[in-house]
């Protein structure tokens, strides 16, 4: 008798709904964490310098911000950040998404800050 699997609403693994997903970062830096934490920090710095660039400039401008921040984000494993970039940078005219930008930067930040501790 076969069954169908369970339909969830939440990641197919408990790493992949956190802000950043650690397995994908261990994999970038080959398991070295020293190298996992100054590449989180560097993402920090970039990512709060990027947000504020992105709430200043033009439109073209924060789309190519935004699409630098996505591919930063996709590098250390941020990828709820590394999304709301991609709609950022879709959308940079639109308010809510450079709202959504900045939280889900912000939820990544808190994160590192606490992994950093």
């Amino acid at each position: 008798m076969a069954f169908d699997a369970p339909v969830t609403t939440r990641a197919t693994s408990p790493s992949q709904s956190r802000p950043i997903v650690l397995v994908h970062l261990a994999a970038r830096t080959k398991g070295d964490k020293s190298l996992e934490m100054e590449a989180l920090q560097m993402f920090v710095r970039q990512a709060r310098h990027t947000v504020r660039e992105i709430g200043k400039g033009d439109a073209a401008g924060s789309a190519a911000a935004a699409g630098r921040l996505k591919s930063a984000a996709a590098a250390v494993g941020a990828f709820k950040a590394a999304e709301a970039a991609a709609r950022a940078e879709e959308n940079a005219a639109d308010a809510g998404s450079i709202a959504s930008l900045g939280a889900a930067v912000l939820e990544s930040e808190n994160f590192i800050l606490k992994l950093c501790r």
